[in-house]
C-alpha cells in the first residue's frame, strides 16, 4: 500500500499498512514482540484490564496498556480462537481467560476485570459498551463510537449511566492529546485569528482490502475489511474521515445543523457498500461552513489528513502528524506532532488510568465523540443521497444499520 510518490508515510498509516501486509496476528506478534519496551514507573495500584477484539490494532493497544505499568492484562476476547490465544499467550493471559466467539466480550466482563478496552468493528460498540457499563466496568474504546444514529444514542445513554454510577467512559482520539494542537486551539479560542470564516478538512489515504462476500461476515471481521461496510465499520467517511472532522468540531465547538454533498465508490471492484470519495459541506447555526474532502483509493497520494481554519485576521492548520501552525497579523506559532498515532494512544491510556485511580468521572471525551460520529453519519448519508440533509431529519429518521450475523 506504499504509494510510489515520495510523500512520507505517517506512523499511523505505516502501522495499518504493516498490519495488512502481515495478514495474520501470529506474524504480527512475531514482528512486534521483540521491539524494545520503554521502562515504566512503579504503580501502587494495578487495574485489571480486559481487551475485546485483539487482532492487529487490538493487540497493539493491549501491548501499550501492558507497557504503561498500571494495568494487569486479565482477560482477552476475539471472535477467532486463534487470535485470542495468540494475543493471550504473548501477553501472559492464562488460557482460562482467553475467550472467543460472538459472546466472548460478555465472558471478559464476567471474568473479574475492572476495565475493558473495546477494539471491535464499531458496529458492535453500542452493545459492548452498554454491557460493560451494566457490568460496572470502566470503558476505554476506539472511534468511531457507532455507525448509525441509534448506536450514537445508545453510546450517549451508556456514557451518561457510567457518569451517574461513577464509572470512567473514555474514547481514544489522538489529536486532542497533542500539545501543539492544544496550543493552537487555545489561541484560536482566544481570538488570535479573529472570527472564524470557514473551516476546510481533508482525509486522503488508501483503501483497505475489500474481497467478495462469503457465506457469512466472518471474513469481513479481519484485516480492517470492515471499513468497507457501513453496518460493520461505518464506511470510510465515518471510520476514517472522522479524524479530520473531529479536529474541526474541536475548533468549532458544536455539531452542524445540515450537510450537503456528493459521494461515490471509485475503488476497483468494490464489494462493501461504503463510498470512498466524498465532497461535503457542513452548515452550522451561525452560518459557518465546514468544507470536507475525502479520498480513499489504492496507490494514490500518501496519508494526508488536516484541518485548516480561516479567520478574519489569520489562519491555522492541524495535521495528523507533521507540522501544525497558526498565523495572524500580530503573531505566529508552529509545532510538530511526533509519532502521533502511538504517542496519542499512550497519553490516552495514561489518562484513562489516572481517571480510574483518582476518581474523575466527568468523562469529557464523550460529547465530542458522539457529535463527531453523528456529523460523519450525516455527511455519509447526505453524500450517498446526493442531497441536503439536516441533522434534525437524520435524528428523526433514526435509521438502524442491521448487522447480518447469520452463520457466525
Amino acid at each position: 500500500m506504499q504509494p510510489p510518490s515520495p510523500t512520507p508515510v505517517s506512523p499511523r498509516r505505516r502501522f495499518l499498512r504493516d498490519t495488512l501486509a502481515l495478514g495474520t496476528l501470529p506474524a504480527l506478534l512475531d514482528t512486534r514482540a521483540a521491539a524494545p519496551e520503554t521502562a515504566t514507573p512503579a504503580f501502587e495500584r494495578r487495574v485489571k484490564l480486559g481487551v475485546v477484539a485483539c487482532g492487529g490494532r487490538g493487540f497493539w493497544i493491549a501491548r501499550l496498556f501492558a507497557r504503561h505499568g498500571g494495568y494487569t492484562l486479565h482477560a482477552v476476547a476475539d471472535y477467532f480462537p486463534a487470535v485470542a490465544n495468540a494475543c493471550g499467550e504473548a501477553l501472559g493471559v492464562p488460557a482460562s481467560r482467553r475467550f472467543s466467539g460472538l459472546d466472548g466480550y460478555r465472558r471478559v466482563l464476567e471474568s473479574g476485570v475492572e476495565a475493558v478496552a473495546l477494539e471491535a468493528p464499531p458496529g458492535f460498540f453500542p452493545e459492548h459498551a452498554r454491557a460493560a457499563v451494566e457490568a460496572g466496568v470502566h470503558v476505554y474504546m476506539a472511534k468511531p463510537v457507532a455507525v448509525d444514529v441509534p448506536g450514537c444514542l445508545a453510546i450517549e445513554a451508556a456514557a451518561r449511566t457510567a457518569t451517574e454510577r461513577k464509572q470512567v467512559f473514555f474514547v481514544d482520539y489522538q489529536m486532542p492529546t497533542d500539545e501543539p494542537h492544544i496550543e493552537i486551539v487555545r489561541r484560536i479560542h482566544g481570538g488570535m485569528i479573529g472570527p472564524i470564516a470557514v473551516v476546510n478538512s481533508q482525509y486522503y489515504a488508501s483503501t483497505f482490502p475489500d474481497p467478495p462476500h462469503t457465506n457469512n461476515v466472518a471474513d469481513r471481521l479481519q484485516h480492517l475489511t470492515w471499513c468497507n461496510d457501513n453496518a460493520l465499520g461505518g464506511g470510510y467517511h465515518v471510520n476514517a474521515c472522522i479524524h479530520a472532522i473531529d479536529a474541526a468540531l474541536w475548533v468549532i465547538g458544536r455539531r452542524p445543523v445540515a450537510a450537503t454533498g456528493f459521494s461515490r465508490a471509485a475503488r476497483p471492484d468494490p464489494h462493501g457498500d461504503s463510498h470512498d470519495v466524498f465532497s461535503l459541506l457542513f452548515e452550522f447555526p451561525d452560518g459557518l461552513i465546514l468544507d470536507h474532502r475525502g479520498k480513499h483509493l489504492p496507490n494514490q497520494t500518501g496519508f494526508d489528513v488536516y484541518c485548516q481554519v480561516q479567520g478574519r485576521d489569520g489562519h491555522a492548520q492541524f495535521a495528523y502528524g507533521g507540522k501544525a501552525w497558526i498565523r495572524s497579523n500580530e503573531d505566529a506559532y508552529q509545532g510538530e506532532s511526533v509519532n502521533l498515532y502511538e504517542a496519542g494512544a499512550v497519553r490516552n491510556i495514561a489518562t484513562f488510568y489516572d481517571h480510574i485511580v483518582t476518581g474523575r468521572r466527568d468523562n469529557p471525551t464523550v460529547r465530542r465523540s458522539v457529535d463527531g460520529a453523528l456529523t460523519t453519519i450525516l455527511g455519509r448519508e447526505a453524500g450517498r443521497r446526493r442531497t441536503r440533509l439536516t441533522m434534525a431529519q437524520l435524528l428523526q429518521e433514526n435509521t438502524r444499520l442491521e448487522l447480518d450475523l447469520r452463520g457466525l
